[in-house]
């Protein structure tokens, strides 16, 4: 697994601020991915549910506490699941550590 790409994992929490209202922060985590096609088969089963997959990004899995937004290259996607991969055809020892996010392009 080639590790060549960065994104920014973002958790998002709220806290009060000193006149009472909640204020948005967000920590930020820079962690190294591989960036992946969705297939045709998540795409199309995703499209039923009205969801719309349109990249990749593979993590090692220690690096993800949950994140539901993240940056790449600028661009602001919702991570719209995770999950461990089946071993694929020839696995490595690294591909018991990969995390796939499923993410679209953010509307806000």
């Amino acid at each position: 697994m080639m590790m060549d790409n960065e994104i920014t994992l973002i958790q998002i929490t709220y806290k009060e601020n000193d006149m009472g209202d909640k204020v948005k922060v967000e920590k930020k985590t820079d962690v190294l991915c591989e960036v992946e096609s969705v297939t045709r088969s998540e795409f199309y089963n995703a499209a039923k549910l009205d969801l719309q997959p349109e990249i990749v990004f593979v993590v090692n899995r220690y690096d993800y506490e949950g994140q539901m937004e993240l940056d790449y290259e600028g661009v602001r996607h919702d991570v719209i699941r995770s999950f461990k991969p089946n071993h694929r055809h020839n696995p490595t020892p690294m591909d018991i550590d990969r995390l796939e996010l499923v993410c679209k392009r953010a509307d806000h």
